[in-house]
């Protein structure tokens, strides 16, 4: 059974909310360095849940975008970023860091994933 509030207190937080404590718009950008020490930047596209475990779906930032004013020529590659899958982990400092996922892992995150995009294209 529960108890009635019978203090003089209100029981309401008078403190406005904003709305920027619930959504924050601002992406999540990742760097990620290569063997050969070539740095990229990624942004968090999507994270999803599998058990335990939360994967990014990373899109690869681009410092040029292929547009109406590109001068690049017929064989500009520029149009499409690489997308990446990574595992994302808490290292022992307690911030998030990216790996790379088992195969198991990234083929149940790619299913997710295609499903999530199949599921947007129908909703169009």
């Amino acid at each position: 059974m529960a108890k009635k509030n019978t203090t003089e207190e209100p029981i309401i937080n008078e403190t406005p909310i904003d709305d920027e404590d619930f959504f924050d718009d601002s992406p999540v950008i990742v760097e990620m360095t290569d063997e050969e020490g070539n740095v990229y930047h990624y942004a968090e596209e999507l994270v999803i849940p599998i058990g335990d475990d939360n994967f990014a779906i990373l899109v690869e930032i681009r410092e040029h975008e292929h547009g109406e004013d590109c001068d690049c020529g017929d064989e500009c590659d520029c149009e499409a970023g690489d997308v990446v899958i990574a595992k994302i982990v808490i290292d022992e400092n307690g911030d998030e860091e990216y790996v790379e996922p088992t195969d198991e892992e990234f083929d149940k995150v790619n299913e997710v994933y295609e499903q999530i995009m199949y599921e947007s294209e129908e909703d169009e």
